[in-house]
């Protein structure tokens, strides 16, 4: 646990010095110094408010026990059996099927679905994939997932919006040039989506082993992620196309097959997931 700490907090800090020099290369000292400040107000931000934005982007409603009793009390069960505090529970009204946790810490945590995956799953693999969830709360991976998420998605708007920071600075630094504001421009959220790949993916293994020993059941989780894949395939997520930064949050990437975003896949495949999980049914794990 706490080596996955320093590698995220290495990531994170690369992410941080890609905004910096993102900032440097369009607009000198003065670039640099907006991107940096820039940056340190993102983090503030997204500590404590990148949970509130993410479910708002994806329109999540919060459901309790009276307007969606069966997915609150599953959730309330498994969250019991984890250890953990109750999370804010949420749905989303869109035909794909996935999921995603999110907060600043298991206090102050929410894990959302969407209407498809509820429908389409079984309630043994739905359980299976809301234990998944609480487990990335239980590892405390939602802040940093959620702050990727952010942070990346601000890196690609500073390389969107680079011209603004043309004017040169103060000590009579020239303008970075128009060729080197485009290759910024296809670069920098590229370098974000690789930094968010290398934080997602020995996560996504780590949650997978967790929800299948809270909820007991690897085998019922290994059937929701070989469902979840199929279907999402052919249904698109159009939120998650509009921000694919926020695609590592999900239990299996949302984004469609011919967006060239798809190639930089922030999840393991499938296939090794399921592979993992059914060893450990097989091993009595």
């Amino acid at each position: 646990m706490f080596g996955n700490w320093i590698k995220t907090s290495i990531l994170m800090a690369g992410i941080v010095v890609l905004f910096a020099t993102v900032g440097m290369l369009l607009g000198g000292q003065k670039g640099m110094l907006i991107a940096l400040l820039f940056a340190g107000g993102m983090n503030i931000y997204a500590y404590w408010f990148s949970d509130k934005m993410v479910l708002k982007m994806y329109n999540a409603q919060e459901v309790d026990a009276h307007s969606a009793p069966d997915f609150y009390a599953m959730v309330a069960e498994l969250a019991q059996r984890a250890g953990l505090p109750m999370p804010k529970v949420y749905i989303i009204d869109e035909a794909q099927p996935n999921a995603f946790a999110t907060g600043r810490n298991p206090e102050h945590a929410a894990v959302a679905a969407t209407t498809g995956i509820i429908q389409l799953l079984s309630a043994r693999e739905l359980r299976g994939v809301m234990a998944h969830e609480l487990t990335h709360v239980k590892h405390r991976d939602i802040l940093i997932s959620t702050m990727s998420a952010t942070v990346a998605g601000a890196i690609t708007a500073l390389a969107q919006f680079g011209m603004l920071f043309g004017g040169g600075s103060s000590n009579g630094e020239r303008n970075a040039s128009p060729v080197v504001s485009i290759i910024i421009m296809l670069v920098a959220p590229i370098a974000a989506m690789l930094i968010q790949m290398a934080i997602s993916r020995a996560r996504e293994f780590g949650a997978d082993q967790g929800g299948a020993e809270i909820s007991g059941d690897p085998a019922a989780l290994a059937a929701a992620l070989r469902k979840i894949e199929a279907y999402a395939r052919g249904t698109p997520l159009e939120t998650a196309e509009r921000h694919p930064e926020t695609a590592q949050m999900m239990i299996i990437n949302p984004l469609s097959g011919d967006s060239v975003k798809h190639l930089f896949s922030t999840h393991p495949s499938t296939d090794e997931r399921v592979e993992r999980l059914l060893a450990m049914r097989q091993s009595g794990a």
